[in-house]
């Protein structure tokens, strides 16, 4: 009695079972064939659905887009010179300063002692100059008076020598009056000898003194020769007390940091009381940074291909990824000039006006550079172009009588976007922009009116 029923129960089943697996395969196929039909082109007849695409003249603008980030016009670590404790400190991050503005009072009360001391000796070798000086002067006079002397000595020589001459004719001519003639007494011959002797001494009297004067003369010019070098020895010190001077003055002044520039603190790591020390004393870290923003410039690495078209002076459009609605112009300032043998780019800065302060340090975006003017070709979207399989060469369809044509052209720069055609195409052409399937030559085509969405993308 119960396997009639039981088998009655299998049928329902499998009747069931079987009806569910048609219905699924009626769908599969209802899918398929909605598959089929949204991939087959719409035709009317056998015609292919295309867009018509109107060449724009001017041809492509040479461009480089490359990602770019922002640094400050001018950047700068503030390290103290000289060891010592903070005792001012009149700034903190976000405060606008001016150039010169005091910034940090470095407390080294030694170090402005040895001022000082070094003004000290400065004066001393100064003193010592004047004394040198003073004694060039005495021994310059000393040395005229020895002069003078000797001139006064060598005139006594000549009158000397005058006296002698005239007491020699004297004795001479009595000497012969008695000897000769004895016309005179001997006593006045030994008179006018005696004379004549007396001359002889004072002659040589006067000319030792010419010779103690000479001495005397020289004397003194060695004295002059030695204060002559006693100045220049105290002028020398004076110098290197100078010297030392400003040095410690100089140092003195490291107490005292100013602003190289106007512009912003960005950093600061101390604060009062802290022990600073000297940067050549290996100090990693310094007091403040400061930066100059109101021009902040964008480093852009250019690839290879694009540096041979990258000059100081190019226009550029900068877009910032903080900042996505918003386009800065600015213009190449400048260039490496060499590219990095490692990743075969040249370091590019553009400057951009930054008075309004919204752009920062450390801000990244992309930077479109325009390396050449338009060209006199034309422009068509580039997928309206392919390369023949055969030939290797570039084609496009045009559209002429309702028909789709292949002609060759010859292109030139791609954006991505845009192709330029150098040659092989007018600009009066229209270009077939297949919407689904294939063209081929001589197809028929139907041209449908261009969305405002497509029409915008057909615009170079």
């Amino acid at each position: 009695m119960s396997k009639p029923w039981l088998l009655i129960i299998v049928v329902v089943v499998c009747a069931a079972i079987g009806g569910a697996y048609v219905k699924l395969g009626a769908n599969e196929a209802a899918e398929a064939a909605n598959s089929e039909e949204r991939q087959t082109p719409q035709r009317k007849g056998s015609e292919v659905d295309c867009e018509a695409v109107h060449p724009k003249t001017g041809g492509l603008q040479r461009t480089t887009t490359q990602p770019g980030s922002i640094i400050p016009d001018k950047s700068a670590e503030l390290f103290a010179k000289v060891s010592g404790y903070l005792s001012e400190e009149s700034v903190d991050i976000g405060d606008h300063v001016k150039e010169g503005q005091v910034l940090v009072v470095i407390d080294v009360p030694e170090l402005h002692e040895q001022v000082k001391r070094s003004l000290a000796a400065l004066d001393q070798a100064k003193a010592q100059v004047v004394q040198a000086e003073a004694r060039q002067h005495a021994a310059d006079a000393d040395y005229k008076a020895a002069l003078a002397i000797i001139d006064v000595y060598r005139a006594s020589v000549k009158d000397a020598e005058s006296m002698l001459s005239f007491r020699t004719k004297v004795y001479d001519r009595l000497n012969e009056l008695a000897t000769v003639q004895r016309a005179v007494d001997m006593r006045l011959v030994d008179e006018k000898e005696e004379q004549k002797h007396a001359a002889e001494a004072a002659l040589t009297s006067s000319e030792a003194s010419v010779l103690s004067a000479q001495a005397q003369a020289t004397a003194a010019q060695a004295k002059i020769d030695l204060a002559k070098a006693d100045v220049v020895d105290a002028k020398a010190k004076v110098e290197v007390a100078a010297a030392q001077w400003q040095k410690d003055k100089v140092l003195a002044e490291y107490t005292v940091i100013k602003s190289p520039y106007t512009g912003i603190i960005t950093a600061r790591h101390f604060w009062p009381g802290d022990f600073i020390q000297a940067r050549d004393q290996n100090a990693s870290m310094p007091l403040l940074t400061v930066q100059k923003t109101d021009v902040m410039r964008v480093v852009v690495m250019v690839p290879d291909a694009d540096v041979p078209y990258t000059d100081a002076g190019d226009e550029a459009v900068v877009t910032i990824d903080a900042l996505p609605r918003q386009k800065f112009k600015g213009k190449v300032s400048r260039t490496a000039g060499a590219e990095d043998p490692e990743s075969r780019t040249m370091r590019v800065e553009i400057d951009l006006d930054n008075k309004d302060g919204i752009l920062r340090d450390g801000m990244y975006g992309k930077a479109t550079i325009m390396l050449e003017k338009s060209s006199k070709g034309l422009a068509i979207p580039s997928s309206c172009i392919a390369v023949d399989s055969d030939t290797g060469k570039a084609t496009v369809f045009v559209i002429r009588k309702g028909k789709a044509h292949k002609i060759t052209v010859e292109v030139g720069e791609d954006n991505g976007i845009f192709m330029e055609v150098r040659s092989g195409l007018r600009a009066d052409d229209v270009v077939a922009r297949p919407l689904r399937g294939d063209l081929a030559e001589g197809i028929a085509v139907n041209v449908v009116e261009p969305t405002e969405t497509t029409h915008a993308k057909a615009a170079p």
